[in-house]
């Protein structure tokens, strides 16, 4: 049996998972057109943000991942998506699967600040596979690896991110603060008498405003 080669056809989000999924749609090929029992695939997902360009908006908002753009020459470095595996069922020269693959809006995650940055354009993504194939020949079943030099490229519109996050929090995101912090703002908040959380961020944020001028 020949080695398999892999593309990525597309993504959309998962309109019936439970939490914020998208679904990459694969094409396995076996060249020489041989049965192929299963596959144990694994698939890693990264970045690759020196792929595409950036705004001056985008550029501030990615300063903390890359630093200042003048040093995005050394800075500007593949960011880790996602690591998954499924499940390939048997077929006869090539096949089509979705890949599930969950999302984080947590803007503490290196995947979710960059996602958050962008606008409008495309997200390079490298999709890296590894895993193992079951084939069926004359002697019996035979076990391979998938090569290490196996990977596929797409470029994920930042508009199907958008629509993904928007299905789960619709004009929203979300923070994670220590306990302490969370103590200090509720404290803020009741001495106040605000009546939501994110009036008290932006009575925090007019006040800041105000200082710098």
């Amino acid at each position: 049996m020949g080695e398999l080669d892999f593309a990525c056809l597309g993504a959309c989000a998962d309109p019936f998972a439970a939490s914020p999924t998208l679904q990459f749609r694969l094409r396995l090929t076996e060249p020489g057109g041989g049965a192929v029992q299963a596959v144990v695939l694994r698939c890693q997902i990264r970045i690759e943000p020196q792929r595409r360009r950036y705004t001056p908006e985008e550029a501030v908002l990615l300063g903390d991942l890359f630093g200042e753009s003048s040093r995005w020459g050394n800075t500007l470095k593949p960011v880790q998506f996602a690591n998954v595996s499924i499940m390939v069922p048997g077929f006869t020269g090539a096949t089509e699967l979705d890949l599930p693959v969950p999302v984080t809006y947590d803007l503490e995650v290196a995947a979710g600040k960059y996602f958050a940055a962008l606008d409008e354009g495309e997200i390079p993504l490298l999709l890296l596979f590894s895993g193992t194939v079951f084939t069926r020949t004359a002697a019996g079943f035979t076990v391979q690896q998938v090569p290490w030099d196996r990977e596929a490229r797409h470029r994920l519109p930042v508009a199907v991110w958008r629509e993904l996050m928007d299905r789960y929090f619709p004009g929203e995101g979300w923070l994670r603060l220590s306990r302490d912090t969370l103590r200090a703002l509720h404290r803020f908040k009741s001495a106040r008498a605000l009546a939501t959380w994110e009036d008290a961020v932006e009575a925090l944020l007019a006040q800041a405003g105000e200082a710098a001028r």
